[in-house]
């Protein structure tokens, strides 16, 4: 089952406006949806963004063998031919004003890296970005701690995260977002070619200089 999720998020003020694209689905489709075929190792991005906003391009892992890959204006910034993604959580902070990533991580939630996953999130500077894609198992080990800190930048699937659903997040720490980009896909084995993991998931868009918060507009394909 796929959920769309664009959130009220308590901890966080409102983002005044959005507006989205290719948002409905038809949910008989999906099982046999195919996502862009990526042979080059580069971005999917033809969404054009204004200059005062940053486009961004993600995907989630595929199964246990290909990984996830997260790119900021038309560059990979994690991906596998980087070497830098893991099974788990796989991380990408940007600073909101500047466009600059900070840092990357991935956390293997199977094998209980949550220490290091709560140590890398409280570490992160008010104003960043953050954007979130899953591989393999990103729910073992995922602590109420852990949860709240991922919830508190705008995520509400956070919560409800299970066994190898695949899994797309960005939000922002401090800064006044109320509406995020995020896509849950739960691991349906009705659904599910492999009979062990869901689809690989997709998300796009246009995430507005930390100093525009109060609009943003963005384009998903599922």
């Amino acid at each position: 089952m796929l959920i769309l999720q664009q959130y009220n998020n308590p901890f966080i003020s409102e983002w005044r406006r959005a507006s989205y694209v290719d948002v409905d689905v038809d949910e008989s489709s999906r099982a046999s949806e195919k996502l862009p075929k990526d042979t080059d190792g580069g971005c999917f991005m033809d969404t054009h963004c204004p200059d005062d906003h940053f486009s961004f391009y993600m995907k989630s892992g595929a199964e246990n063998v290909m990984g996830p890959k997260i790119c900021i204006q038309n560059k990979v910034v994690l991906g596998m031919m980087l070497n830098n993604v893991g099974q788990g959580l796989n991380i990408v902070i940007m600073n909101g004003e500047t466009g600059n990533i900070t840092k990357t991580g991935h956390f293997n939630m199977y094998n209980n890296e949550v220490e290091p996953l709560i140590k890398f999130l409280k570490s992160t500077e008010q104003g960043s970005i953050v954007l979130i894609a899953s591989w393999d198992e990103p729910s073992s080990h995922l602590n109420d701690e852990v949860k709240q800190l991922i919830a508190d930048l705008g995520s509400s699937a956070v919560h409800s995260l299970g066994f190898r659903d695949n899994w797309l997040f960005v939000g922002g720490k401090g800064v006044t977002v109320m509406r995020n980009f995020e896509k849950h896909l739960k691991n349906d084995n009705k659904l599910d070619d492999t009979n062990k993991w869901p689809e690989q998931l997709e998300l796009k868009g246009c995430i507005p200089r930390y100093m525009n918060w109060s609009s943003v507009s963005a384009s998903r394909n599922i």
